[in-house]
């Protein structure tokens, strides 16, 4: 349906939204209806027929159940109203709002909202409603949860129930967890299950871009613009265009570098380097890093204003260690993909090689452990994985010194801090030895001291 057909009814007991989004779309839809009081609601559903209905989750009501949108989303239903009900929440009722859309509500918005954002959301509300096979945009068949996205436990199942509700929306996602923990998986499944699924899904690694690349990289560049800048180029943005952007590593990026992202955000537009003419952008927006909410919390870390901006739904993705029996699903499934890759029996594992995997620390986790399986796969003399194929990365005895007494050599101390800073940049040398302090011949002679 086209937006300018539609009849659209606002329900919130604050006239200040009432009117503002009655000045907003007088112009842009059919018919603007306003109510403040939700106990009118069934004498407007009796009376006319909406399209969509705009409706706050809190009121200030007789109803005062503490989800008065929830009970309200019901009785719209109860009335078998063919309106798409889009919740209005506030940002700390985020998971009520997500809880809304299992009961059948088509989206939600946060307030304080953007303009262009709320026409958006109606838009692609009324596109999913006259095409009803829309709202499942993906196959399960082809999706990546249950393939390559794994687990039983309680947590990784709440993660994948609130992937299957949010996908749908346009919300901006933050992804939260250690390295390794598969958050670029999750980004992916995000994007396969969302109406932006036939379109781009460009991953960038901002942590891998240098000061002088990363505007050039996001947003493009025209020729001349510097030395190198041979020819037109556009930046991440316009390739992600009408899909999706997962920036990776988020929390990298320098403030005074977080203030031009923030800037492209908020007006949903780009300019390159060397023009003065903005682009206009439309992208699902997805970040994920593995710092916690605390650290991003340090203002002279990272800005508040952009960390609401990128965080209106948080996953947060727990570490192997705290993920049971996943590991031994987990396991078995890396020991069916890499015997396939090898062309050998799958193997399976004894009791004592069982009892090792689910002892470990995993300080790499999921990613730690393919390379483990990997390894014992292509290493296994027969068709049983015992606790010796199992060889742990020596970066473990970094993580080990938690359980154990410390050597308080100076040189014990020093290789313990080389293998830290290492794991914790994924074995990248040059970024190890920054954070060191160090020139990367200085850390390779470490490396080669320690028989690293």
């Amino acid at each position: 349906m086209n937006l300018k057909n539609a009849s659209i009814l606002i329900i919130d007991d604050d006239p200040d939204v009432l009117t503002a989004v009655r000045l907003l779309l007088k112009t842009e839809v059919k018919d603007v209806v306003t109510e403040k009081n939700p106990e009118n609601l069934r004498w407007h559903l009796s009376k006319d027929s909406f399209d969509v209905i705009l409706l706050d989750m809190n009121f200030t009501s007789s109803i005062n159940t503490g989800n008065e949108g929830l009970f309200w989303l019901r009785e719209i239903q109860k009335m078998k109203s063919e309106a798409a009900v889009i919740m209005i929440t506030a940002y700390g009722d985020i998971d009520l709002a997500v809880r809304s859309l299992k009961e059948g509500a088509a989206d939600f918005v946060v307030k304080p909202w953007h303009n262009e954002k709320l026409i958006t959301t109606i838009k692609e509300t009324l596109k999913r409603k006259s095409n009803k096979t829309a709202i499942t945009p993906f196959s399960t068949a082809d999706s990546i949860i249950g393939k390559e996205l794994l687990g039983d436990s309680e947590v990784m199942q709440q993660i994948f129930y609130k992937i299957e509700k949010i996908a749908p929306t346009d919300a901006n996602i933050l992804i939260l967890g250690e390295n390794g923990t598969g958050k670029d998986l999750i980004a992916k499944a995000i994007h396969q299950q969302s109406l932006r699924n036939t379109k781009p899904y460009i991953k960038v690694d901002v942590g891998a871009l240098t000061e002088s690349l990363f505007e050039s990289e996001l947003f493009g560049h025209k020729k001349g613009a510097f030395t190198d800048a041979r020819e037109d180029r556009p930046g991440r943005f316009e390739a992600a265009n009408g899909g999706t952007l997962f920036l990776d590593e988020i929390s990298n990026i320098p403030l005074h570098l977080q203030a031009k992202l923030l800037s492209v955000l908020q007006n949903r537009q780009v300019t390159r380097l060397g023009s003065n003419e903005p682009i206009p952008v439309d992208i699902r927006l997805i970040c994920a890093t593995n710092a916690s909410l605390n650290e991003l919390a340090n203002e002279n870390r990272f800005r508040k204003d952009l960390i609401y901006r990128i965080n209106t739904v948080e996953i947060i993705v727990p570490p192997l260690r705290k993920r049971g029996n996943d590991i031994i699903v987990l396991a078995k499934h890396f020991t069916r993909l890499y015997s396939n890759k090898y062309m050998k029996p799958v193997p399976e594992f004894d009791t004592k090689a069982l009892e090792k995997l689910l002892n470990h620390h995993y300080p790499g986790n999921v990613r730690e452990l393919q390379y483990i399986i990997e390894r014992a796969v292509i290493m296994a003399d027969d068709n049983t994985l015992h606790a010796n194929d199992l060889i742990f990365s020596p970066i473990e005895s970094a993580y080990s010194a938690e359980s154990e007494p410390a050597e308080m050599k100076l040189s014990a101390v020093e290789k313990n801090t080389i293998l830290k800073v290492i794991e914790k940049h994924n074995g990248n040398i040059t970024k190890a030895a920054k954070e060191l302090g160090l020139t990367r011949t200085a850390l390779y002679r470490r490396l080669s001291k320690y028989e690293i």
